[in-house]
């Protein structure tokens, strides 16, 4: 790769396909960049992603920025956790250096004064793909905002608390048992319930996960614990073939004393994704990643869940 030679053109429509394609063959790149995902709420955020190529034609693609624009601040992206350079095994430091060159370049004429930068977790590199966070120590740009991750990694398999064994030995004593579901419309009632308890309420509609679910079978999946015919606990979970990532979990209170949490989480971690190298259960942190969720991240940790760092950065143009 020739650094000199590279450039960043707007994405468009008609790029779709090309886009998908080099997220699909990336080192750091998951289905959240498939633009039928990140297109689902197009009508809420402004697109201002980029394609990044060398030479003078579009015939030689080596990265991606997942982006969107509000106001003159550009986000990569607004609405996705994360969204970073995403990035093949060719990229090179050098290029990364000379890509964050080009972006600070083209700022002026495109209107933006400012990028918030969401890093994209290491937990979901396939390759080493860091030369970014380089990039920005290089311009003297540190994290504006550090958020901690709790991720088991399923090869150590650290042991469970004893209160999280007790929760799933009364599951099993009670008789719950583990489903795949697709009642979407039951799960946001949970999830609602449990979010209204904390003056919150679900990002995401039924109708819109019924509809990713469907466009995205292998990678969102839904997963019920049942006592009898009843969902008592629900997780969503993002599974992106490294990481199983757990988008939502909810329990109803007789979920909660019954241990359908923890059913679910033993299905994953020992059957349902025990090849995968992670289990992520985000983040714990409020208030930029300044103030840590004391309860909720002991929860994680008592799966045998450890920290890893998802971090913003706020770079400014001019």
């Amino acid at each position: 790769m020739q650094p000199d030679r590279l450039r960043l053109v707007p994405y468009r429509p008609a790029l779709a396909a090309r886009w998908n394609a080099f997220v699909r063959d990336s080192k750091n790149g998951t289905f959240l960049f498939d633009r039928g995902y990140m297109d689902y709420h197009a009508d809420r955020f402004r697109d201002a992603s980029l394609m990044a190529f060398e030479g003078d034609d579009e015939s030689n693609l080596v990265a991606l920025l997942p982006a969107s624009r509000s106001g003159d601040q550009m986000i990569s992206h607004g609405g996705l956790t994360y969204g970073g350079w995403v990035t093949d095994q060719r990229m090179t430091t050098l290029a990364m250096l000379t890509l964050f060159e080009r972006l600070r370049s083209r700022a002026p004429e495109s209107g933006v004064a400012s990028l918030r930068y969401k890093a994209i977790p290491r937990c979901y590199h396939r390759l080493p793909a860091e030369e970014d966070l380089y990039a920005l120590f290089s311009q003297g740009v540190a994290p504006s905002r550090v958020d901690v991750t709790s991720v088991i990694d399923l090869g150590a398999g650290l042991a469970w608390s004893k209160g999280r064994k007790h929760a799933l030995s009364k599951a099993r004593h009670l008789g719950i048992e583990v489903v795949e579901s697709t009642d979407f419309e039951d799960f946001i009632t949970c999830l609602g319930e449990v979010l209204a308890l904390h003056g919150a309420r679900p990002v995401h509609t039924a109708a819109e996960l019924e509809r990713l679910a469907g466009q995205f079978p292998d990678e969102i999946r839904l997963y019920a614990a049942t006592l009898g015919d009843r969902a008592v606990a629900y997780v969503l979970v993002y599974d992106t073939g490294q990481v199983a990532h757990t988008q939502y979990m909810a329990s109803r209170p007789d979920g909660r004393t019954g241990g359908g949490l923890e059913a679910i989480i033993y299905k994953l971690q020992y059957e349902i994704c025990a090849g995968r190298r992670y289990i992520s259960f985000g983040i714990s942190t409020e208030s930029e990643g300044r103030v840590v969720n004391a309860g909720l991240i002991a929860q994680k940790e008592m799966f045998g869940g450890r920290a890893m760092v998802s971090s913003f950065f706020d770079l400014t143009f001019g």
